[in-house]
C-alpha cells in the first residue's frame, strides 16, 4: 500500500468523535439491559441483531482491541499485531456474521505467580478479537440483567474490593464457618455443549461462539483441538465463564430456608447461606458447621454438570474466629481471598463490634482485613527482581522502576486496614536499598559516604532515597480510603447517573452536586443534546457566565461533557464578538454594516 494511501485515511480514524461513538453504543446497551429487566427478551435480542450492525459498535470494537488492550502487541497465528490507522478502517467493513470464519488460536506459555508451573493462554487474530469485542458488546447488557448479585469477578464496575467489602458486611457482626473454594482449572474444561444451551443469543451469535470454542489451538507449528473450555486470552472468554458459572449461587442458596426455628421455639433469621463469587473463587459463609458441609456437596454436584470439579487441594473448611479441627488437622482461625486475610479477633467491651437493629449488641469480636502474607512476600520479591535488574543502572532508573510497582500495590489494598504494613514495607525497602547502595561502593568508601550520595533530606526525612527529578515513593504516603460497595441490583448499564456519579469521580465539582444536575438534565447533555454514560468525564460548568453577571448558583450550574465543555470555553470569545453586533456567516466574522 503506497504512503499516500495510508496518509489519507490516517486523519479519517484520528478524527472520529469517539464521545459520540460511546454514547450512541451505550444507549443502544441501556435498551438491550431494560428490556431484560422488564422480561421482554424477544426485543432484547432484536436490538442485540441491530447493534451488531452498528457502525459505531465495530469502530468501538477495534478501538478497544487495536489502541485500549494491553495485548495489542501481541500477534495470533496470521502475525498481524499494531495496526495502523488505516488498516483499522478496513477492518470496520470485514466486521460481518455472515461467512464469518474464526482461525486457530497462538499458544503462549506464562509462569503462574508464586509457582513453577505454567499455563497456557489461546491468542486469538487480531480480526477474531475485534469479532469477540462486537459480540461482547451485544452479549454483556443481556447478561449483566441477569447476573447475581455477590457475583463480582470480569463484571463493569465491580472489583475485587466490592467482594471484599460483601464478605466484611456478612461476618461482621458474627462470626462464621467458611467454605473457602477454588474450581479446578474453570477455563480449560467448561463444557461446550452445556455453555451454548445456556448462551440465550439469536442463532448466528451462537454459531460464532461454537467456533470461538472449538477453532483449535496452534502449539510451536502443531494444531490441537480444543473439546472443552473456553479461550483463555480471548476478550469473551472471562464472559463465557460468567456465563456458565451463573446461577450456582441461587440454586445453593434455594436449598435452604430463609428462617429456621430453634430449640426454643425462636425463629433464626437469614438462615440461607451468603456465596460470594469472583470468577471461578468463591467462599460459603454460615454460622452453622453442617450448612457448611452440605454446601460443599450442593457445589460439588451442581459443577458436575458443567464439566468442572473443586480443586481438593484449595478448598478448605475454615472458622473467622476460632480453630477448628478438620479431617485430622488444626485449622488456624481467618481465611486468604483475592489477596487479603479476613479474620475476627476475641476483642472487649472498648473495641469489639455490635449487632445491627435497636437493641444492639456487643459481638465479642472484631473483624480486621489485611493484606495476606503470601501477596506481601510476592510483593517483597517483584521488588527485590526490580533492584536486582537495576543493579548498575542510575538511581533515577531505580525509582521510575520502583514507583508503579509501589503504587500499584499499595492502591489495591487502601481500603483495608494496611497502615501497619505500609510501615513495615517501607522499613524493608529501606534495607534493600541500603543493601544495593553497599553493591556499588568502592572496598575504601565509607558506607556513611556512600549513603549520602543516594539519600538525602526530603519529604521522607534525612533518609529520602532521591535525586534531581525523580523521590522515592514510599508506601506510608497512601492513605487509607473506605471503600463503598457496590449495590447488588446495579449495574453500569442501568443507566442510573446519579448513583454511579457519585462513585466514580471524574468530573469537576462534588459528587452531590453532579448528581443532582444530572437528574435535572434527565441524563442529557444541554450541549450536544446526547445521553451521558457512566464512562463519560463531566464538567460542571455555568449557564451565564459569571464575567457576564451569572452567579454560582445551582440554577446557574449545567453539567456537560468534557469535550462539550472544551469546546464552549473555545468559543467562548466568539460568543462575545456576537454580542457586539457582529456576524458569523460562511464560518467568517464580518462586522455589519453602520449608519456612518
Amino acid at each position: 500500500m503506497s504512503n499516500a494511501s495510508i496518509t489519507k485515511t490516517t486523519p479519517e480514524w484520528n478524527t472520529i468523535n469517539w464521545a459520540k461513538v460511546q454514547r450512541k453504543v451505550f444507549k443502544l446497551q441501556k435498551r438491550i439491559f431494560q428490556a431484560v429487566k422488564s422480561g421482554n427478551k424477544v426485543k432484547a435480542k432484536k436490538l442485540q441483531k441491530l447493534l451488531l450492525k452498528s457502525h459505531y459498535a465495530k469502530l468501538l470494537a477495534i478501538r478497544k482491541v487495536t489502541q485500549d488492550n494491553q495485548g495489542k502487541k501481541t500477534a495470533g497465528v496470521d502475525g498481524k499485531k499494531s495496526l495502523r490507522p488505516n488498516q483499522r478502517l478496513k477492518l470496520v467493513n470485514e466486521l460481518r456474521l455472515k461467512g464469518y470464519k474464526a482461525k486457530a488460536l497462538r499458544r503462549v506459555w506464562i509462569p503462574k505467580p508464586g509457582r513453577d508451573e505454567k499455563r497456557g493462554l489461546g491468542i486469538p487474530t487480531m480480526k477474531d478479537r475485534a469479532m469477540q469485542a462486537l459480540v461482547k458488546s451485544a452479549l454483556e447488557p443481556y447478561w449483566e440483567a441477569q447476573f447475581e448479585g455477590t457475583s463480582y469477578g470480569f463484571r463493569p464496575g465491580r472489583s475485587a474490593q466490592d467482594a471484599i467489602s460483601r464478605i466484611f458486611l456478612a461476618i461482621k457482626t458474627n462470626a462464621k464457618y467458611v467454605l473457602d473454594a477454588d474450581i479446578a482449572k474453570c477455563f480449560d474444561k467448561i463444557n461446550h455443549d452445556y455453555l451454548l444451551s445456556k448462551v440465550d443469543c439469536p442463532h448466528n451469535i451462537k454459531r460464532i461462539i461454537k467456533q470461538w470454542l472449538e477453532c483449535g489451538v496452534m502449539d510451536k507449528g502443531i494444531f490441537e483441538e480444543t473439546d472443552s473450555g473456553t479461550p483463555q486470552g480471548g476478550v469473551i472468554s472471562p464472559l463465557l465463564a460468567n456465563i456458565a458459572l451463573h446461577g450456582m449461587i441461587i440454586d445453593i442458596e434455594n436449598h435452604f430456608p430463609r428462617t429456621k426455628r430453634r430449640e426454643d421455639g425462636s425463629l433464626k433469621q437469614g438462615y440461607k447461606p451468603k456465596i460470594i463469587r469472583y470468577a471461578d473463587d468463591f467462599v460459603i459463609l454460615h454460622t452453622d458447621y453442617d450448612v457448611i458441609l452440605q454446601c460443599k456437596n450442593l457445589v460439588a454436584q451442581w459443577l458436575e454438570k458443567v464439566g468442572l470439579e473443586l480443586k481438593p487441594e484449595k478448598t478448605s473448611i475454615r472458622h473467622t474466629l476460632k480453630s477448628i479441627v478438620h479431617n485430622g488437622k488444626t485449622i488456624e482461625p481467618g481465611f486468604d481471598f483475592l489477596g487479603f486475610n479476613i479474620r475476627s479477633y476475641p476483642k472487649g467491651k472498648h473495641h469489639s463490634s455490635k449487632t445491627g437493629g435497636k437493641n444492639a449488641q456487643l459481638t465479642g469480636s472484631k473483624t480486621l482485613i489485611k493484606p495476606s502474607k503470601k501477596k506481601i512476600l510476592a510483593h517483597h520479591e517483584a521488588i527485590k527482581e526490580a533492584i536486582k535488574a537495576n543493579k548498575k543502572a542510575p538511581q533515577k532508573a531505580l525509582i521510575t522502576r520502583l514507583n508503579p510497582i509501589i503504587r500499584g500495590w499499595c492502591n489495591y489494598y487502601r481500603n483495608v486496614c494496611s497502615k501497619k504494613t505500609f510501615k513495615s514495607e517501607d522499613n524493608i525497602l529501606w534495607n534493600m536499598l541500603r543493601a544495593w547502595t553497599v553493591s556499588r561502593k568502592k572496598k575504601e568508601t565509607p558506607l556513611i559516604k556512600a549513603l549520602k550520595k543516594y539519600f538525602s533530606y526530603g519529604k521522607h526525612g534525612f533518609w529520602t532515597f532521591q535525586i534531581k527529578g525523580a523521590v522515592l515513593y514510599h508506601h506510608a504516603e497512601t492513605g487509607i480510603l473506605r471503600h463503598t460497595w457496590v449495590k447488588p441490583e446495579a449495574s453500569l448499564y442501568d443507566g442510573n447517573w446519579t448513583y454511579w456519579s457519585k462513585r466514580r469521580g471524574t468530573y469537576s465539582g462534588t459528587p452531590t452536586r453532579v448528581a443532582k444536575l444530572l437528574k435535572k438534565q434527565k441524563g442529557i447533555c444541554p450541549q450536544c443534546k446526547q445521553y451521558f454514560t457512566p464512562e463519560d468525564l463531566i464538567e460542571v460548568d455555568h449557564i451565564i457566565p459569571k464575567s457576564k453577571g451569572g452567579k454560582d448558583t445551582y440554577n446557574n450550574l449545567q453539567a456537560l461533557h468534557r469535550d462539550c465543555h472544551d469546546v464552549k470555553s473555545k468559543n467562548d470569545y466568539l460568543y462575545d464578538w456576537l454580542e457586539n453586533g457582529y456576524e458569523w456567516k460562511d464560518d467568517v466574522l464580518t462586522v455589519p454594516m453602520t449608519k456612518d
